[in-house]
């Protein structure tokens, strides 16, 4: 009698147990102690009257920021799960426990965002036309391509362009730029607490889902050095209009509101995917146990 389709040989967990040792798992237990938070017990009260307070364009560029956000959140909540399974099918069984935290935590910042609009903003508008050609690019096209894809081609380089697109461009380069504007525009301007508050708490997120695709990509580096053309071939397409985003949003207003600076903004994202690229560049050639011992270091030091 054959084996079902699909049905499952074995269990990890009662043949060779957990790797706890393991960088995923490593991650799996700083999410279940940082990543326990509820947007709804976010206190929007003082952000009410902040925003009551604002110029017209301190509120726009505010409302064309976190429309973005709202967007990119939703995207990767949708565009997600062919990840998820396909490391789910590989049988990395504390890949996939750490994976089950992302799924989780970009559902909660879509949550986030929506309540800073509904209950702050008052905006109750279609805010589709705010986001810039740059950021269509990748949210729109780049993002649910790549992502998708996996439900046909799981192979280790379909995995690294999803991983590129996903964690070193859309989290490491516009999800961290835009957290850099929140603090520029509100929390050195004193204004609203409560997104402030969610924000840092989204970046401890996001800081980790960085560090496992930083991982992710390293280990299939690591076993096939072929792969590092496909990571950097993605890289190089994405780049550009990655940082695009920053001039096409800040160029629709003159003056800046919060005096935001191209420039500032333009190093800060650089300086984020160049401090990514070098840990990839340094995993380049290395071990898988040399893999390992980086991302520990990494996770360690919170360098996500």
């Amino acid at each position: 009698m054959t084996q079902a389709q699909g049905a499952h040989a074995g269990f990890a967990t009662t043949t060779r147990g957990l790797r706890r040792d393991s960088p995923p798992m490593k991650l799996f237990e700083k999410a279940k102690r940082l990543g326990i938070w509820n947007p709804t017990d976010i206190d929007f009260s003082q952000d009410k009257q902040d925003w009551a307070h604002l110029k017209p364009m301190e509120q726009e560029i505010i409302l064309r920021l976190t429309s973005m956000f709202q967007s990119g959140e939703e995207a990767v909540t949708l565009d997600l799960l062919p990840l998820i399974m396909t490391i789910a099918r590989e049988g990395r069984i504390e890949e996939e426990m750490f994976l089950t935290t992302f799924l989780w935590e970009e559902a909660k910042h879509t949550d986030f965002f929506r309540r800073f609009l509904d209950e702050v903003t008052g905006n109750a508008h279609d805010l589709s036309d705010m986001a810039v050609p740059g950021y269509r690019t990748i949210v729109y096209e780049a993002l649910p391509a790549a992502l998708n894809a996996l439900s046909d081609d799981p192979s280790p380089a379909a995995q690294v362009r999803a991983s590129v697109t996903y964690n070193m461009i859309v989290e490491g380069v516009l999800a961290e730029t835009g957290y850099h504007a929140y603090k520029t525009m509100l929390e050195r301007n004193d204004l609203m607490p409560g997104q402030c508050r969610g924000i840092t708490l989204l970046k401890q997120d996001e800081s980790r889902h960085i560090a496992y695709g930083i991982y992710l990509i390293s280990r299939l580096v690591a076993a096939d050095d072929n792969l590092w053309d496909v990571a950097e071939e993605t890289m190089n397409t994405l780049i550009g209009p990655a940082l695009s985003v920053i001039s096409e949003t800040l160029d629709l207003y003159d003056p800046i509101p919060f005096g935001l600076s191209i420039d500032e903004f333009a190093t800060y994202a650089m300086m984020q995917y160049q401090k990514r690229y070098a840990r990839l560049l340094a995993a380049r050639g290395r071990s898988l146990e040399d893999v390992i011992g980086i991302t520990h270091a990494a996770i360690d030091a919170d360098d996500a």
